[in-house]
């Protein structure tokens, strides 16, 4: 056991309460064997017991805290209700990109990778590798398509759900 899980169980075992036979074996070993935790575990427990003193708390919670922390919390979520969010103004909320945008970037996206044949450079490579080269660049115009169209339905799910499920 090294001192740093020596110190690691000490700690649980003064929060717990309550550790096993093994974890206590171990404990006592290492501190017959290492002065320095046997003295950081004595200290550590005079600490213990001065935060322990019967019948008082040695840090009392301050008056209501858990109230202004709720209050701040319910205030937010009013705030949240009442501005007008990127929805009201046709907006994705998580990315702030409009619905049409989505629809414009996927047929730029589209036109793109389907114009990529006739590129120059692209009829030499395909004549030198053969019909084979074909596949990978259709399994990345399909891969591409794919997430593209995955994120943007993912992405307005809701607005999908209230057309389609009428």
């Amino acid at each position: 056991m090294t001192c740093r899980e020596f110190m690691d169980t000490l700690y649980e075992a003064l929060g717990t309460c309550e550790i096993s036979l093994a974890d206590r074996m171990r404990l006592e070993a290492h501190r017959l064997f290492c002065p320095r935790c046997a003295a950081e575990e004595r200290k550590l427990k005079a600490a213990w017991k001065l935060l322990e003193v019967e019948g008082s708390e040695f840090f009392p919670e301050p008056p209501a805290f858990a109230d202004r922390v709720m209050e701040r919390v319910y205030a937010e979520e009013a705030d949240e209700r009442d501005a007008p969010g990127l929805a009201d103004e046709g907006l994705d909320p998580c990315t702030g990109v409009s619905f049409r945008g989505w629809v414009v970037t996927g047929f730029i996206v589209l036109i793109s990778l389907g114009t990529s044949f006739f590129g120059v450079e692209f009829s030499k490579v395909a004549a030198s590798q053969g019909s084979s080269f074909l596949l990978p660049v259709g399994l990345t115009i399909g891969c591409v398509l794919t997430g593209y169209g995955a994120i943007f339905i993912g992405s307005h799910l809701k607005e999908f759900s209230q057309r389609f499920l009428k």
